[in-house]
């Protein structure tokens, strides 16, 4: 699979061991929604969501304990851990030498100029990245006096504002993220400041909500920005379990033909020819596969005549009615069983085409 959009080269960092911007893939990351102090429930959370292909993780740290927490936690996961930090400079200094692997700050609320450059001499002497993130419900006063209100012009002069004070004082080891709670300004924003800097970008469309509307809030605003270059890192935000975030976000990647990461399953949407129970069997198979990380398309189709010609792109199938369950290939049926047997047929044969890949 070979995408046809061609991205904005930006400026490449390293968050622990994963590359973000440059030619590197755009990263699909989450944030724990447990208490960071809570190392055992955090931990837990983060292995989940490893084995479901998140490859950043971000913690809050709001306070000493939560601090303290990210060198056990550090030791016990594989992917990069950042730590999120607001108005306590004193927090950031303490993640970045409990091992966090990268901080997200606003610069404008972590204290005086001060302050400031204690947590960037923290993060240089340690090597590691600053996110600067700006999001429209935290804007300074005097920009929103000056705008009226929290307009993307106003959003994209906070973040460079807030870059220029870490590059005057040296730092340029850095990624922004510029996020609105509706899709038109998230685009709007990222659209400018992606013309005005070449520091690496991470997407998101904040406040998302629950899962129906945050999963369009997120695919539109994300998935159009990616369609248009613009993005090197992307967190879908859901008020759900941060695995569905990871899952959509891949599934964003996947319908733009940008990465390819699982199992991608395609299935009709039923009609009156349906002659199975596609709903339970897509279901079955999605949660049997859900953590299986090579990619591979699969059909799940409800009807034996029509089901194999309507998904020859899949490189598995099954389809089935009357009693008779088929498993097919690019289009071709090469087995036929009792209907019964869908399910276990596809997942055997999935394993087959693992060992041959």
């Amino acid at each position: 699979m070979e995408s046809i959009i061609k991205r904005k080269k930006t400026r490449q960092i390293s968050i622990g061991n994963v590359k973000v911007g440059g030619d590197a893939v755009i990263s699909v990351q989450s944030m724990t929604n447990t208490r960071t102090s809570d190392i055992e429930a955090t931990v837990s959370q983060i292995k989940g969501l490893e084995d479901a292909g998140c490859e950043i993780i971000r913690v809050a740290v709001p306070d000493m304990d939560a601090a303290g927490a990210v060198k056990e936690i550090k030791s016990a996961v594989s992917i990069p851990v950042i730590a999120d930090v607001h108005f306590d400079y004193r927090l950031a200094i303490a993640a970045v030498k409990s091992g966090a692997d990268g901080l997200r700050i606003n610069p404008g609320n972590i204290g005086g100029e001060k302050k400031v450059q204690e947590v960037v001499k923290c993060a240089k002497d340690f090597q590691i990245p600053i996110r600067v993130g700006v999001n429209a419900g935290s804007l300074e006063k005097s920009l929103l006096k000056k705008y009226g209100t929290a307009t993307p012009e106003a959003m994209v002069e906070s973040a460079l504002g807030k870059v220029g004070l870490l590059r005057d004082l040296d730092f340029h080891d850095i990624k922004i993220s510029i996020k609105a709670s509706d899709v038109h300004r998230t685009l709007a924003a990222y659209r400018l400041l992606s013309e005005k800097t070449d520091l690496p970008l991470h997407v998101g469309v904040t406040e998302a909500g629950a899962l129906f509307p945050g999963v369009v809030k997120s695919s539109l605003g994300i998935g159009m920005l990616l369609a248009e270059g613009i993005g090197d890192t992307i967190r879908v935000s859901l008020t759900r379990d941060p695995v569905e975030e990871v899952r959509v976000g891949f599934e964003i990647l996947k319908a733009l033909e940008i990465r390819k990461h699982g199992v991608e399953i395609i299935s009709c949407p039923t009609c009156g020819r349906c002659g199975i129970d596609l709903f339970s069997i897509v279901e079955k198979v999605e949660k049997a596969l859900m953590k299986r990380p090579v990619p591979i398309k699969i059909a799940i189709m409800g009807c034996v005549v029509n089901g194999p010609g309507e998904a020859m792109e899949a490189d598995i199938g099954i389809a089935g009615g009357d009693g008779t369950g088929i498993l097919f290939r690019k289009g071709e049926v090469v087995k036929k069983f009792p209907q019964e047997k869908l399910v276990e047929v596809l997942l055997a044969e999935v394993e087959e085409h693992d060992k041959e890949a």
